[in-house]
């Protein structure tokens, strides 16, 4: 029997109320992040394998489609991650000297799902900011962020935020090899202390220590007065917790109704962070639904080593917590031939409306328009009626 109709696990066709519903994100976002100042660009699917893997890490290696190119004979990627594309394009492509706002939105494809419901076609849209170092950058992202998903109605916002810095200082110098310092710090993002104290038990009693309290740093802000009392004392770390607090205070004033909270042992892209990283929840989400921060690092594969932060997030995921607003509902109206009618029709829909004309043989059957109008003849004339 016949199974062409059947599609690959964790790939899906989105239908046409979904498919309007992320459409509309898709133009909400862009447009709000046009008038922070960011601009659109549309790297392709598809590129050399060692330019999309470039300074990302292993995970991403793991979730990337690889193939063979006919034309060349070298192995290229489909992206996993529309980030290191975007670097590359500010890198080579624009190599402006001063700071870059970039935003994108387009398809990405993963070899494994991040969940049992997730997708493997996330349709990702980011926005990055390159060429300057300070905390306004990781501010402003942030702000879209929150922006984003206020304006997209998603409620009871959650920040959560983190440095790398900190758990980067914590693990400086000790004697793990690669594979002990990736598990341990896997160990520490799921606050496994047992594991914790196995892997660091060659370790100096400083960093053993260290490493025991960081899973107990989270929920407010009494985190950083903990962090700061309880950590080495050392630059890094005091430097990454006045950024964090410096960071909240101005979340705080921005969005009094979103909670801040705070988690120094989440090494979520470990590899990929180098200072500053957030997460955002709400209602209705079991994950993140926008993550983010500062890697700085990013660019220096293709030569241009300079501050970057930036985040990103699914519009197929946020289309399913989000609450849609209530959009003007559609007319329907008659098929027909006469002259008045397909004027009357053209008129309405250069004027924004939605017109839906009811070819003969169909006028009885649902559409998936609501249509609280209809346009009807009155003494020779087409004008609209409320339904």
């Amino acid at each position: 029997m016949s199974s062409a109709w059947l599609l690959p696990e964790h790939i899906a066709d989105v239908l046409p109320a979904e498919a309007r519903r992320i459409e509309e994100l898709r133009r909400q976002w862009l447009d709000l992040a046009r008038s922070y100042g960011f601009e659109l660009v549309m790297p392709p699917m598809l590129e050399h394998l060692d330019s999309l893997l470039s300074g990302t890490g292993r995970d991403l290696d793991l979730k990337t489609f690889k193939l063979v190119d006919q034309l060349s004979g070298r192995t290229l990627g489909l992206r996993a991650d529309a980030t290191p594309q975007v670097a590359r394009i500010d890198a080579h492509l624009l190599n402006r000297q001063g700071v870059t706002r970039l935003c994108y939105c387009g398809p990405v494809l993963h070899t494994r799902p991040s969940g049992l419901r997730a997708t493997r076609e996330p349709l990702q849209l980011g926005a990055e900011i390159y060429g300057h170092a300070g905390l306004e950058a990781d501010l402003e992202v942030q702000e879209l962020a929150l922006d984003g998903l206020h304006a997209a109605g998603v409620r009871d916002l959650t920040i959560d935020l983190g440095d790398a810095r900190v758990v980067r200082s914590v693990l400086a110098g000790l004697p793990l090899g690669p594979a002990e310092l990736e598990a341990l710090v896997t160990a520490l993002s799921v606050k496994d202390q047992p594991t914790l104290r196995a892997l660091s038990a060659g370790c100096p009693a400083e960093a053993r220590e260290a490493l025991a309290i960081l899973p107990d740093l989270y929920g407010g802000e009494e985190v950083l007065a903990q962090a700061a009392e309880r950590l080495p004392k050392r630059s890094q770390i005091s430097t990454a917790l006045g950024d964090l607090a410096w960071l909240a205070g101005h979340v705080r004033q921005a969005f009094p109704d979103v909670r801040l909270g705070f988690d120094l042992a989440d090494m979520n892209g470990y590899a990929y962070y180098s200072g500053i990283r957030f997460a955002v929840y709400g209602r209705g989400s079991t994950d993140a639904l926008a993550r983010g921060g500062r890697y700085d690092e990013v660019g220096a594969v293709f030569g241009r080593n300079r501050p970057a932060v930036g985040f990103s997030l699914d519009l197929k995921g946020l289309a399913e917590v989000s609450r849609a607003a209530r959009t003007e509902g559609a007319i329907r109206a008659p098929w027909g031939e006469a002259e008045g009618l397909r004027a009357a029709v053209r008129s309405l829909r250069r004027q924004g409306e939605t017109v839906v004309c009811a070819l003969p043989g169909h006028e009885h059957e649902a559409q998936e328009f609501e249509c609280d109008r209809e346009l009807i003849e009155v003494d020779g004339r087409w004008v609209l009626r409320a339904l």
